[in-house]
């Protein structure tokens, strides 16, 4: 943030004059001329008014000279240096043993030594300054009275425009970064085994970004994103192939406000979030996945967390209870259609999720067991990321209950596995036939930090997406299972460039697509480009 970098350029302003001196000494060698020092500072007036108050410009070649070892003034300086503590332009607060000094690195060790006795003298400390000591920097300051006053002058200015800098700063308390997601896809196989092989097209799309986190007390944090998106999946049933880039729907790079929240603690233990738009539980909560992130790791959604944490709305609340290092609860709500009158927050598409996370080893936070229930209500099937049976249930309205539980474990620095197993009783409250749905999900993960190199990431997702197992409710003529069982297999690569860009080539195999052997294997290459602003 900019404000970070203001302030301490005004305690050393004079060390960046020092960088100045060679130009400063051509400067005066051309023009002649010198900057009027600032009639209202003490630095140099305090002792005496010794300073003049009108330089004269430099004459002499003499005057650019540089002050000697050997020179009086140099000898006076440093007995000034070791008597009264002053810093005189080197960390140890030495001349760096016989090596001559510029005019203007002499005038700064001056200055530096002026300030730390008007301080003394400021102090009314009894014997702080002995006569023959401001004896001496009244003629210090009488010979290089030319090079304060340019010192004086540009300190000056430099002051005036770190003013100017504060007043047109972004925000002293608003932070922005983001994010810029570049992908290239193409997806292979005949998934209808209709004999035409490959329809699909090779395609380029992207993701922007921006995050304005503002804090109030430092502990707390508002913020607003800003996202634009022309990401399109690849042509799967089901879209089981879907990004985990593509939050959403794609918008044709049309500029929306994707996320409003606000984080607070209450007290040390209890944190709570509030917030609308893409709230939700894998965005905000706990997935226990270290590939979860949608431009750093998994290339696609099933990749990234547990299907049930996608059972539930938008906008709500969520309260994390941390009570030791080895425990952590979560619990949020979050509605659908919260800004509807005909629904609002309690009366329509809602999700309700609970969750124990355990932590065996507090100095292992990578390590973990998590238990997680959702209770959800949908006006159209379940809502999942597939199009399975087990998504729509025949586009009727669904009341469900679902568990699941998540792990991972930290085998080394350079090796970690975890997982997850879901399974969601759905009861379907619409329809001829109502009836109960049994649909699971699982998954494997296998996570390498630092493969190749540190910042690197390789990743490993093996499971089966949202499957449905057994009905009771007769699905608009279609079958109370599904027919057959699909897998989802996926392997990343991040190749860290630099802190800002990463690369991530990735493929993703999917077996009898729509758990229906019908449908061809799929094939999908995407390389991912990642730049953080």
């Amino acid at each position: 943030m900019l404000y970070f970098f203001i302030f301490p350029l005004k305690f050393i302003a004079t060390g960046f004059i020092l960088l100045l001196t060679p130009l400063a000494r051509v400067n005066a060698q051309e023009s002649g001329k010198v900057d009027t020092p600032n009639q209202n500072t003490n630095s140099f007036f305090g002792i005496g008014q010794y300073a003049q108050q009108d330089p004269a410009p430099i004459t002499s070649v003499n005057q650019l000279a540089d002050v000697q070892p050997t020179d009086w003034a140099f000898q006076a300086l440093q007995s000034l240096v070791e008597r009264y503590g002053c810093l005189a332009g080197y960390p140890n607060g030495s001349f760096q043993g016989n090596r001559a000094m510029t005019r203007f690195e002499f005038a700064a060790a001056l200055n530096s030594c002026i300030d730390k006795v008007n301080q003394r003298l400021s102090a009314e400390i009894s014997d702080a300054v002995t006569q023959a000591d401001l004896a001496t920097l009244q003629k210090l300051q009488e010979q290089f009275s030319t090079e304060l006053a340019t010192l004086r002058g540009r300190v000056d200015v430099l002051e005036a425009q770190t003013e100017q800098l504060e007043q047109r700063q972004f925000s002293t308390t608003t932070k922005l970064d983001g994010q810029i997601i570049f992908a290239a896809a193409d997806a292979f196989g005949d998934a209808s085994r209709s004999g035409n092989g490959d329809e699909s097209n090779f395609t380029f799309s992207s993701r922007v970004r921006l995050n304005f986190d503002t804090s109030f007390t430092g502990k707390d944090r508002l913020r607003v994103r800003l996202q634009a998106s022309n990401v399109i999946n690849p042509i799967a049933p089901g879209n089981e192939a879907r990004f985990s880039f593509q939050s959403g729907s794609d918008t044709n790079n049309n500029v929306f406000l994707s996320k409003l929240e606000y984080r607070f603690p209450v007290g040390e233990k209890v944190s709570v979030l509030v917030g609308t738009g893409f709230n939700t539980y894998f965005d905000d909560a706990d997935v226990i996945n270290p590939l979860q992130s949608d431009g750093y790791a998994a290339v696609s959604r099933f990749g990234r967390y547990n299907t049930i944490y996608r059972l539930g709305g938008d906008t709500g609340v969520g309260i994390t209870f941390k009570p030791s290092d080895n425990f952590k609860a979560e619990m949020f709500y979050l509605a659908g259609n919260a800004n509807n009158p005909d629904s609002g927050l309690f009366n329509g598409k809602y999700g309700a999720l609970g969750q124990i996370i355990f932590y065996p080893n507090a100095k292992d936070p990578d390590t973990k067991l998590a238990f997680t229930y959702v209770n959800a209500y949908n006006e159209n099937g379940l809502g999942h990321n597939t199009g399975s049976l087990a998504s729509n249930l025949g586009g009727r309205k669904v009341s469900s209950n679902s568990y699941g539980i998540e792990t991972n474990v930290k085998v080394s620095d350079r090796f970690q596995v975890g997982g997850w197993v879901g399974y969601t009783n759905a009861r379907a409250v619409t329809g001829e036939v109502k009836g109960d749905a049994d649909i699971w999900n699982w998954a494997v993960t296998l996570a390498f930090p630092d493969l190749g190199k540190e910042g690197n990431l390789g990743g490993i997702i093996v499971g089966m997406q949202p499957k449905l197992t057994g009905s009771s409710a007769e699905l608009s003529g279609l079958p109370r299972r599904d027919p057959d069982t699909g897998f989802h297999i996926e392997g990343f690569y991040r190749y860290k460039i630099n802190d800002n860009i990463s690369i991530t080539p990735a493929v993703i195999w999917l077996t009898a697509p729509n758990h229906n052997e019908q449908n061809g294997d799929i094939f999908v290459g995407v390389v991912r480009t990642t730049f953080k602003i």
